[in-house]
């Protein structure tokens, strides 16, 4: 039966995806469904801040509301499942009472960080004509004016000047910090 098993995903209510955990495993052993219900995980990356120049690192959920479950889906399991406190319903289930469809070998990987692994997210508070000092890289120890932030790929232009001559350098969030004054 082991060979059926395969990911979930479930709605929940927000905040409560730890509950949810908690809730299922603890209906998992008092109803016996150990062969049917494997594992919940509730997925969490670690975000850096950089706050008064100082990084702080705080663990985050990846996708609040949601909790995967790793299950063989039977008749029972779904339906205990299902009627979790604090679930409100299965992703990709299309109502009536009808199974969801599990995720695919290569999304769980990816989520569980068996895949390819996403970049650590920085939460950098810099704006446009900040000054900024460059920690990393072949301008460590320079500072310049920011002159483009682009949060979706974590990169930031900074002008600098070297040699006499102001020019730009394109650079990642974790090789600046704020400068100091």
């Amino acid at each position: 039966m082991e060979s059926n098993k395969a990911w979930y995903v479930l709605h929940t209510y927000s905040g409560y995806e730890n509950k949810v955990k908690e809730n299922i495993d603890l209906r998992k052993d008092s109803m016996a469904m150990g062969e049917n219900i494997f594992r919940v995980v509730v997925p969490t990356q670690d975000v850096t801040e950089v706050k008064d120049g100082e990084p702080k690192t705080k663990t985050q959920k990846t996708f609040p509301g949601y909790v995967l479950v790793e299950m063989v889906m039977s008749d029972d399991a779904w339906f205990i499942v299902r009627n979790t406190p604090g679930v409100t319903g299965f992703v990709g289930s299309h109502g009536a009472g009808s199974k969801p469809a599990p995720l695919l070998d290569e999304e769980i990987a990816y989520i569980l960080g068996d895949g390819e692994l996403p970049k650590e997210i920085i939460d950098l508070n810099i704006n446009t004509g900040d000054r900024v000092e460059i920690t990393d890289g072949a301008f460590s120890g320079l500072a310049g004016v920011v002159e483009e932030v682009n949060e979706e790929h974590q990169k930031v232009k900074v002008l600098i000047e070297m040699f006499g001559r102001e020019t730009v350098a394109e650079l990642e969030f974790n090789q600046i910090k704020e400068e100091e004054l």
